[in-house]
């Protein structure tokens, strides 16, 4: 199994309940994606992200498929214009 998990600083964190919607619309959509959740930072410090995302493939081929997969496109598009930075991690476990 591949986890993959990335974190999210927004422009403005008043964007992050419309792009945790977005993640969530993706569920039941992209047949190699096993498991999807995403949620907003809750507890505040100066290292803390705005939203993060992890996601479950059986293997890296899969998330190789979901990075370009149709119903993924229009959401990292939407993701890229509200961000201003990422960082991820992808791991196998």
């Amino acid at each position: 199994m591949v986890k993959h998990i990335v974190m999210y600083k927004l422009r403005n964190p008043a964007d992050a309940d419309e792009m945790i919607a977005r993640f969530l619309s993706m569920r039941g959509k992209i047949e190699v994606l096993r498991s999807l959740d995403a949620g907003k930072n809750e507890v505040e410090s100066a290292r803390a992200y705005d939203v993060a995302l992890v996601c479950e493939f059986d293997s890296l081929e899969d998330l190789s498929i979901y990075a370009e997969h149709p119903v993924h496109l229009p959401v990292k598009e939407y993701v890229h214009s509200v961000i201003e930075k990422a960082h991820s991690v992808d791991f196998i476990c």
